[in-house]
Order: structure tokens, then C-alpha cells, then sequence
């Protein structure tokens, strides 16, 4: 996982049978709880009355071996 201050990256490795919007629902809601829990002035951050907004952007990686993946996620990263 990386992230800048608008988005996150993620690499996930999932079972093929669940759909990537049921995936990017469950995660979108669980991670909103825990950082709501954990840092309660997050309230400022959110969009229209939430943490996440309603979109996401899913891509396979094809034939990419994951730590190919992995190297790209890392150089994402906002140059300090």
C-alpha cells in the first residue's frame, strides 16, 4: 500500500469468485470504521458526509510478476 494525500494504492491478491466491487465496498467500509475509530477528527477530511468517495479504479497486472507490481506501487510515492 502507498498513497498520496487524494488516493491509496493497493495490491491485493483476492479469490477470483469475488467481484472487485463487493472487494473495493468491503474495504472502503471497514477501513472508514477503524480510521473514524481511531482518529475521531477525520470528520474534517470527509466527502460530502464520508471518508471514501463512491469511486475506485481497478487494473489487472496480466503477466507482471507481483514484486514488478510491488516496485511500481512503492514508486508512486509523493517526492518529499
Amino acid at each position: 500500500m502507498e498513497g498520496e494525500h487524494d488516493h491509496v494504492h493497493l495490491l491485493v491478491n483476492y479469490l477470483p469468485k469475488v467481484a472487485i466491487s463487493n472487494l473495493v465496498n468491503s474495504l472502503k467500509g471497514v477501513s472508514s470504521r477503524l480510521l473514524r475509530q481511531q482518529f475521531l477528527s477525520l470528520h474534517k477530511y470527509y466527502w460530502k458526509g464520508v471518508l471514501w468517495s463512491p469511486s475506485y479504479f481497478a487494473s489487472s497486472c496480466g503477466g507482471a510478476s507481483i514484486e514488478t507490481v510491488r516496485k511500481y506501487i512503492e514508486q508512486q510515492k509523493t517526492p518529499a
